[in-house]
């Protein structure tokens, strides 16, 4: 095969702290296994979080926006830092990651947890119950308690005040995200599992039977549920059940982390939030570590399998993503181990190191 896949249109938001130099590993990657894929990027670098407010005083500015929106993804490093702490909550970085997902529509948050079997010793599960985990959690992300109204703290009569929340999904809103995590559980083993609280939510209810009704339209993937406790009790049970989990906002927020946490090492993982159309963003679950920001101690592999992911629900290249995978597989079985993943008798090296190393383990 000799045609050109391509060009493909990335913004790259390197954004603060350590963002920048994990970035630059991950662009070197994408641009090395293009070339042996025969894929075209091109690449645009915008502004977003703390680098862009010292830049031009908003946390999103619109031409970094209006960049991602004419992308075919966008790749996102960290944002934040500790300088912008005492900013009010508007010009804060968090809220240029906000608004970039609400400008783009970005309602599924993709968040994998695998077991590498180099550092499985990092989980606090025993090796046994954690060895060969490989689970994909899809989070509804723009709905759910957490934007469901009325919302607020009110005074009744009496002077006591009450606290109220709304979770509130329409047929739309769990049809959209029911057919990604279908999407995804066909690419992977064909299992998935949703999760919801219907014995006691109507909420729930209707999740549960609108995500029962799509599975007419996939024959070729096993539905199961389970309620969140269950759910919970079983990730820490026995992960290795479960394949594609899909479920609302709040019981996803909670439920990815705990399933990040068995992989013990959070500054391995990468995510995804993707939209009905245009570009999804990529980017590592963990933050900026400011403290090692600029020290060539920063862990590369989460932005790189970012990438990966970026190149397999992105942009369809599921070779070219399994090629990163593997090299990122081989660099640790070689022993290569940065400051976060370092363990007894493993070779030491940075940012810089790790990338070279990832360098040679695609050229074989």
């Amino acid at each position: 095969m000799s045609t050109m896949t391509g060009p493909f249109r990335i913004t790259l938001l390197p954004g603060d702290g350590i963002g920048p130099e994990i970035m630059t590993v991950a662009v070197a990657v994408l641009k090395q296994v293009g070339a042996q894929h025969h894929i075209e990027f091109e690449f645009t670098e915008a502004l977003l979080g703390g680098a862009a407010i010292d830049a031009t005083g908003s946390p999103l500015p619109e031409e970094t926006l209006t960049a991602c929106r004419s992308s075919d993804a966008v790749m996102l490093a960290s944002i934040g830092g500790y300088q912008w702490d005492g900013l009010p909550r508007a010009q804060r970085p968090e809220t240029g990651l906000l608004g970039l997902r609400s400008g783009l529509g970005l309602f599924a948050n993709l968040r994998p947890a695998t077991i590498l079997p180099q550092l499985i010793e990092a989980s606090s599960l025993k090796p046994e119950i954690v060895a060969g985990v490989d689970i994909m959690v899809v989070r509804e992300l723009t709905g759910g308690i957490y934007f469901g109204q009325p919302k607020g703290i009110f005074t009744g009569e009496n002077g006591e005040q009450r606290g109220v929340s709304t979770m509130a999904y329409t047929s739309s809103e769990i049809d959209r995200i029911g057919r990604v995590a279908y999407e995804i559980a066909r690419k992977r083993q064909g299992r998935l599992c949703s999760v919801d609280k219907a014995n006691v939510l109507e909420v729930s209810q209707l999740w549960r039977d609108r995500i029962t009704a799509l599975s007419a339209d996939y024959a070729d993937v096993e539905l199961s549920h389970l309620y969140v406790d269950n759910a919970a009790m079983q990730l820490v049970r026995a992960p290795k059940q479960f394949d594609t989990i899909v479920t609302g906002n709040l019981f996803g927020d909670i439920l990815s982390d705990a399933a990040a946490m068995l992989t013990g090492s959070i500054g391995m993982l990468p995510s995804a939030s993707l939209g009905a159309s245009g570009p999804g963003v990529f980017e590592p679950v963990h933050g900026s570590a400011p403290d090692i920001a600029g020290q060539d101690k920063a862990n590369p592999l989460a932005q790189v399998l970012s990438a990966a992911m970026m190149l397999r629900y992105g942009l369809n290249q599921p070779a070219a993503a399994e090629r990163i995978e593997q090299a990122v597989l081989t660099v640790l079985d070689q022993g290569y181990r940065t400051g976060d993943i370092m363990s007894e008798g493993m070779t030491a090296v940075g940012c810089e190191g790790m990338g070279q190393a990832l360098h040679k383990a695609l050229q074989t």
